[in-house]
């Protein structure tokens, strides 16, 4: 396989995304090696409550992450709890805010498209065996929670999150979608000592990035295999979150390339594209 060029990690590698309060972009195309994607934090309480924004030419998602809050676009407020979402088109004014502490996770995309507002419910994901399934075996057991996925009309995002047993890998077997979607991974849920290891390679025998990982970061994969794996007695738990490249077109769950040596069984994914 040839070699693509080196990327610079500060480009790919964003340390502790969640340690400041307030609205806070860590992540945007031009800091990094994303084309459309970017990700930030949105962290609240009594120190300050409220912020507010316009979101552009930008679809935007907001998954929350831990608290209650409020968000209130286009002249309604939905309340939020943990592990709800929101799906905002561009060309919004957007208010979040909250009675006691909130966080949030912001993702957003460039868009030509106006698509749908769409508040999902994660007490509705957890119902449907199309949203939330268990992928995997013995070494590489994890759970996949859909959010902002084939449940939403939009151009170019998807999200949801990934828990892994104990020790185990994820995004197993190692597979990649460069050429219809870029994708970032942020940690989360994964108090110390817990970290794990994140792999991102296009040359399958010199990775070019293998990089521990702990709570609050983020590690982006323009393209290539993208496997990682929790250390012992903890387990590994991020968000994921792509972009497609072409609007609409490629906007799909699961449509992805193994490794070759890898190809013994399906990729696990199988389940969120039906």
């Amino acid at each position: 396989m040839s070699k693509k060029p080196a990327v610079a990690i500060e480009k790919m590698v964003f340390r502790k995304t969640n340690a400041k309060s307030g609205r806070h972009l860590a992540v945007t195309p031009k800091n990094s090696t994303m084309r459309h994607l970017s990700y930030g934090r949105i962290i609240l309480d009594s120190s300050q409550s409220r912020v507010v924004f316009s979101n552009g030419c930008r679809e935007t998602g907001l998954i929350c992450l831990a608290g209650m809050g409020v968000v209130k676009v286009a002249g309604s407020e939905f309340e939020l709890g943990q592990f709800d979402a929101i799906y905002i088109p561009r060309d919004s004014a957007i208010e979040v805010f909250t009675k006691s502490s909130v966080d949030f996770a912001e993702f957003s995309a460039d868009v030509k498209g106006k698509y749908p507002l769409k508040v999902i419910r994660y007490a509705d994901v957890a119902r449907d065996p199309g949203m939330k399934f268990v992928a995997g075996g013995p070494g590489y057991k994890r759970e996949l929670n859909m959010l902002i996925a084939k449940n939403v009309e939009a151009g170019r995002l998807i999200a949801g999150f990934t828990s892994s047993d104990q020790g185990n890998w994820t995004s197993w077997p190692p597979h990649e979608h460069g050429k219809m979607l870029e994708e970032m991974y942020v940690y989360f849920n994964m108090p110390e000592p817990a970290y794990g290891i994140q792999l991102v390679y296009n040359d399958t025998q010199y990775p070019e990035l293998v990089v521990a990982v702990r709570d609050g970061d983020a590690v982006l994969m323009p393209s290539g295999y993208h496997p990682n794996v929790s250390v012992p007695g903890h387990r590994i738990a991020f968000l994921w979150a792509m972009a497609a490249h072409k609007e609409l077109e490629d906007r799909q769950f699961g449509v992805v390339n193994v490794q070759p040596g890898f190809q013994q069984g399906p990729s696990g994914l199988e389940a969120g594209r039906r």
